[in-house]
């Protein structure tokens, strides 16, 4: 009687927003449109961030309780996996994130991740321990996440930042600036690039820039679908948006709660 609810549906995706942030959901979209039919369908919930920088007031935007009433809301939604579609573990501390991915989890029952623990996988699934980094940030807090990388292994090649501090400008940064941006840090010996920030317009870049920088390219975006797909059981892959897509499936270590 029930056959019509049982059939087989779409993984559904719950990603936790930056309320300033334009860029993740079209991209995570245009991302999709690539995928294999019916693999996923991504779901929002926004907790209030509209500034970066190394003060309380800013890091009091990361606190765990908006973000885990947001994650009950998508957790009505049976979401089979939940992300911090954000960054702010890569200067507040990876172990924040950890533990934060930890609380999702215990909260909704979905394996839960966020986006600095799914740029951490990629480096370990390419065994990459010199990285180039593409911030839009301002110096202070690009110092911050050259040293929380170190802590992880990670020796930084850092190209200039653009000097912002207000999250919403981030995604008007030009693609073709972010594309210059993440040249400039593929130098020095990078063995691949992370764009580290989840408003910025990179991810459309990637297929390009690999061919012609010969490295991996890891933006924030495609980097924290690749491991929610992957949490979720997905071993999906599909071209045209760079190698951790097109090469699905390849999981790191402690990436996120399950």
């Amino acid at each position: 009687m029930n056959d019509q609810h049982n059939r087989q549906r779409p993984l559904r995706v719950g990603m936790l927003t930056p309320s300033s942030n334009t860029c993740l959901e079209p991209v995570t979209y245009g991302l999709l449109q690539g995928a294999p039919p019916g693999l996923a369908t991504v779901h929002f919930a926004r907790v209030p961030v509209t500034r970066i920088a190394l003060d309380s007031g800013s890091d009091a935007q990361f606190d765990r309780g908006p973000m885990l009433a947001a994650a009950r809301q998508l957790a009505d939604a049976k979401v089979d996996v939940l992300v911090w579609n954000g960054t702010s573990g890569s200067w507040l501390g990876v172990e924040r994130d950890r533990v934060l991915a930890e609380a999702l989890s215990v909260e909704t029952g979905a394996p839960a991740t966020t986006s600095t623990l799914a740029l951490l996988d990629a480096c370990a699934a390419y065994e990459v321990t010199r990285l180039g980094l593409a911030l839009p940030y301002t110096s202070d807090v690009a110092d911050a996440i050259v040293a929380t990388y170190a802590k992880e292994g990670l020796e930084c090649v850092l190209a200039e930042p653009f000097g912002e501090h207000d999250n919403e400008a981030f995604a008007r940064i030009p693609a073709a600036d972010v594309a210059r941006q993440i040249e400039e840090a593929a130098s020095g010996g990078a063995q691949a690039v992370a764009v580290v920030c989840t408003n910025v317009y990179g991810a459309f870049e990637v297929e390009r820039l690999e061919g012609a920088l010969g490295i991996p390219v890891f933006d924030s975006v495609s980097a924290t679908l690749w491991l929610a797909l992957g949490l979720a059981g997905a071993r999906a892959s599909w071209s045209g948006y760079g190698r951790l897509l097109r090469e699905g499936g390849l999981r790191g270590h402690g990436g996120g709660s399950a």
